[in-house]
């Protein structure tokens, strides 16, 4: 069987925009869709003794978001083999283990309870940074189709599975790629005299965006292309293009722009501020 796209829920918007954005591409690359949801540990830190019928109460609710949520899905795309989970642990922890199952897990941005903090911060990074395949970040009202598929590339290997999954989703819904490369010199290195270089280094990027791209647009022929190479902070190009994008994808490391973008500061901007659900993509 193939690997199902697997998401989350806890029953917020967000997670429902994600279960919808998630029953989409299942239904583009024909996969079964797997929808997840965490009936957390006891809050309060004393475990062995949670209210009675606590954990009963939990699993009922459950029960009963993971069937909300499975209406959502085939409602968006009727005919699409839809699957639930209840289970207990922490968001992070579970989806990490169903990341061995699967190649794309869909998330939603902001959640009630514990995904408020699973899925915000370091923790989103450190599932992003940690997992194999893609992991798609989805806010409310983020679940329409989009113009165009954005890729933030650098010159890095890392982001060749990246580059991938972008032209793979481009191919599939039948749009333009755009892909991004952002740079910028340091402050202290731009001098009167370094001009000439700031347009040779330009030049540069161009070449290796175009190197990088090349065996990609071999691979998919079909797929239009449009190179964006600019100077400035890698935050707001990626989002300034981001308002009219399906999707806006990232490599989990790098160099340069894209590196940071993931495991840094830059990361949490991006994530915070695209007007566009965000794929983060391991090699």
């Amino acid at each position: 069987m193939s690997e199902p796209v697997v998401t989350a829920t806890d029953g917020s918007p967000s997670a429902t925009a994600a279960v919808r954005w998630a029953a989409d591409d299942a239904a583009r690359r024909t996969v079964p869709l797997l929808i997840v949801h965490v009936v957390e540990r006891w809050p309060y830190g004393i475990s062995a003794f949670p209210p009675p019928g606590w954990q009963d109460a939990m699993a009922e609710a459950g029960d009963r978001i993971l069937a909300e949520a499975a209406k959502a899905a085939t409602e968006r795309r009727p005919g699409i083999d839809v699957s639930t989970e209840l289970t207990g642990g922490t968001p992070s922890e579970i989806l990490r283990e169903r990341a061995s199952s699967t190649s794309e897990i869909v998330i939603g941005s902001r959640g009630t309870g514990g995904f408020a903090e699973a899925l915000l911060g370091s923790a989103v990074l450190r599932l992003a940074g940690h997992v194999r395949g893609a992991v798609v970040v989805v806010k409310a009202g983020q679940d329409g189709p989009g113009e165009e598929i954005v890729v933030g590339v650098d010159g890095s290997p890392d982001g060749e599975a990246a580059l991938g999954f972008a032209f793979e989703q481009a191919r599939l819904r039948g749009v333009v790629l755009r892909a991004v490369c952002a740079w910028h010199v340091p402050l202290h290195t731009v001098m009167p005299e370094s001009v000439h270089d700031v347009t040779g280094i330009q030049h540069e990027q161009q070449r290796v965006v175009a190197e990088r791209l090349a065996p990609w647009r071999d691979l998919y022929p079909g797929v239009e292309v449009v190179e964006e190479v600019t100077y400035g902070h890698p935050v707001s190009a990626l989002t300034d293009v981001s308002g009219r994008a399906a999707l806006l994808v990232v490599g989990s490391r790098g160099l340069g722009a894209v590196g940071s973008m993931v495991l840094g500061s830059v990361s949490r901007d991006v994530l915070h501020h695209a007007r566009c659900p965000v794929a983060v993509v391991r090699p």
